[in-house]
């Protein structure tokens, strides 16, 4: 891996030397948006690695006990040889034993194959993001947290200083988010709005919590007149009790003022394809 890396570098060096700036920008920004993917993907490789590894665990613990049952019933057929009935039951717990170490192998890969692809499709979600909204914005944020995609907006480029209308220059970017978010109609969008402590109090609206609740609705809103489905659509207001920073100076008080896009799978959904799975193996398909 460190000689992968080495070498792409001394390639985008080397590359640097030959082409034109903008296209050595460009190059600089491939391979950044190779990096992140190939950081993400690493992330999961090992956390499916340490999920096989403790699977495995557990087959292997269950197969030496097996190999005991066996040894005892073994002992049993020996030394008691007039016990034919109870022999032939120690057997058939063997078999039934062994199908249900079977069993349980099969559940446990068939619930990894379902974690495996939901965290294939959050991956495809953040490159196809990445790609549609671009990396290299300061005031657009987006990361993978636990298996969730958060799209992080920066107040200023949403909305006017303590105004609740979108502005045109955010359309055009809530426009990318949503032509991602359409192509995946298993998975929801939660607009959740933050302000800063700054009391609010201009109406209609009277408080911090009007605020945040206005402009989450304000963004769904135009998310729904760019065709994404309102059943995927959640608004959510935080007012400013989920600070990032302390709001003690106006810097930190605009890193508060923010709106979190959380595209995430239908948990119930997810649900009930597992327990599908399961159903299917308990009657046997």
């Amino acid at each position: 891996m460190k000689k992968l890396m080495l070498l792409s570098a001394f390639s985008l060096m080397f590359l640097a030397s030959c082409v034109s700036k903008k296209e050595h920008v460009a190059l600089q920004e491939k391979y950044q948006e190779s990096q992140d993917l190939l950081n993400t993907a690493t992330v999961k490789l090992n956390s499916c690695l340490s999920d096989a590894a403790a699977a495995n665990a557990r087959v292997e613990t269950m197969k030496d006990q097996l190999s005991d049952l066996r040894k005892a019933n073994q002992d049993l057929i020996d030394t008691k040889g007039n016990l034919t009935t109870l022999t032939q039951k120690g057997a058939e717990n063997l078999e039934r034993s062994l199908e249900s170490l079977k069993e349980r192998d099969l559940k446990i890969t068939r619930l990894q194959d379902a974690l495996t692809k939901k965290d294939s499709v959050t991956l495809a979600i953040v490159t196809s993001l990445k790609k549609a909204v671009g990396i290299n914005d300061p005031d657009i944020e987006i990361n993978v947290e636990k298996g969730v995609v958060f799209i992080s907006i920066a107040d200023k480029l949403l909305f006017q200083s303590g105004s609740y209308n979108v502005t045109n220059e955010a359309k055009n970017v809530l426009a990318k988010v949503a032509k991602v978010v359409n192509s995946k109609p298993d998975f929801e969008a939660m607009v959740e709005s933050h302000t800063d402590n700054v009391p609010y109090n201009k109406p209609p609206l009277i408080d911090n919590w009007d605020l945040s609740a206005k402009r989450a609705t304000s963004v769904v809103r135009v998310l729904e007149d760019l065709d994404v489905n309102p059943k995927q659509l959640i608004a959510a207001a935080r007012s400013y009790y989920v600070p990032l920073v302390d709001n003690d100076t106006a810097s930190n008080r605009a890193k508060n003022r923010r709106t979190r896009i959380v595209v995430m799978p239908k948990i119930d959904q997810f649900y009930q394809m597992v327990e599908e799975e399961m159903k299917n193996l308990a009657e046997g398909n």
